[in-house]
């Protein structure tokens, strides 16, 4: 008979938050092609002589900010929710970090050596990018090409909409928003290059060349970050019964010069006290757990940004974390593969995860 497993999926985080930590971490992160999309020696020279040089010491006092005793809190976040599903399966379930430990494949092998032969991926990204959910899945099979090839694997599909997600952010962000007491809540995604969406539009000539281009059906959506963020906030704010004026959706984390996704949530929240929005709440519904960009840009910078800039109140609110709700999702998630409702596939199949494929 065949032996489960689940392998949890997210981003990473260095292993402390000393400088050379950090260094080895951006290095990582930076040389991912499907994160600076450039040719390597193009990469491999903006990496290590424009940004390495400066970034790990100014990245280094950032993680410092929001470290906690026990070590990176996106690390300890996603440990608490691979434990808490854990606790309602009676099969394995490892941790696996794009970049950094616990790697991907020290939690690939973790299973291996439990026997497990049937495998469930998981990535903790609700939203489908080349940068996020693309390379997490990709360096995995990778890791299984290696380890075990013929080993059964499905993956959970991006579950952007999905309305037990989206009833998992309600139920999170209601004890914030149920007293009323704002005057805009700001839906803050993390940011992509612009360029990004067209190599992910499988036409070339969809995603931001289309007029209202997120809100006309095309098979593009499958894998647009920006329609598929835009869809998170229509449920959202329907589930919610939020008007439209009281919201509004924005994009944050911006590296180098080329255009990302607008607008800018930092530029947002500058504006926004000058137009009479002066008690704003926050929420990142792109992160299931809480990290450097939740804490540190939004919760620490942006705080900061709108206070200068004549704001009176301002509320980060917590991504999904541990909220029972998020776990609850999960399960379901497990209980529908272990039923037989998501497509299996080998790690043989060059066409698993591959949108970059032929760009």
């Amino acid at each position: 008979m065949s032996k489960q497993g689940i392998i949890l999926l997210n981003l990473g985080s260095p292993d402390s938050t000393d400088v050379s930590d950090v260094r080895r971490y951006l290095r990582e992160f930076l040389m991912d092609e499907r994160v600076l999309d450039a040719p390597y020696p193009v990469r491999w020279f903006v990496v290590n002589c424009m940004i390495l040089p400066q970034r790990p010491k100014q990245s280094a006092e950032a993680y410092a900010s929001i470290w906690r005793e026990e070590g990176s809190p996106l690390i300890l976040i996603s440990e608490a929710q691979r434990r808490l599903l854990a606790e309602r399966l009676e099969i394995p379930v490892a941790l696996g970090m794009r970049y950094g430990n616990p790697s991907t494949r020290s939690a690939l092998q973790e299973l291996l050596d439990q026997g497990v032969d049937d495998l469930f991926i998981m990535p903790m990204y609700p939203h489908y990018a080349m940068s996020s959910y693309e390379t997490a899945v990709v360096h995995l099979m990778e890791a299984v090409r290696e380890l075990k090839p013929d080993l059964k694997t499905t993956l959970l599909p991006p579950y952007y909409q999905e309305p037990d997600y989206i009833e998992a952010l309600v139920e999170s962000a209601r004890p914030a928003l149920e007293k009323g007491d704002f005057d805009q809540l700001v839906f803050s995604f993390h940011g992509i290059p612009q360029r990004h969406l067209i190599k992910g539009d499988p036409s070339h000539k969809h995603c931001l060349q289309t007029p209202d281009c997120c809100n006309t059906c095309h098979p593009a959506h499958g894998t647009c970050y920006r329609h598929q963020c835009a869809m998170t906030v229509e449920k959202f704010v329907l589930t919610m019964g939020l008007p439209k004026e009281k919201y509004r959706m924005t994009f944050q984390s911006r590296l180098g010069r080329d255009p990302w996704l607008q607008p800018y949530t930092d530029k947002t929240l500058e504006k926004l006290p000058e137009s009479g929005h002066k008690r704003v709440k926050v929420m990142c519904p792109a992160f299931t757990a809480d990290c450097l960009e939740t804490l540190e840009e939004i919760a620490g910078e942006g705080r900061e940004i709108f206070l200068e800039a004549g704001g009176e109140d301002f509320e980060p609110i917590p991504c999904l974390n541990e909220h029972p709700k998020f776990i609850d999702f999960l399960e379901s998630r497990v209980r529908a593969w272990q039923s037989g409702a998501y497509e299996t596939a080998k790690a043989t199949e060059p066409a698993y995860v591959a949108p970059m494929k032929g760009l």
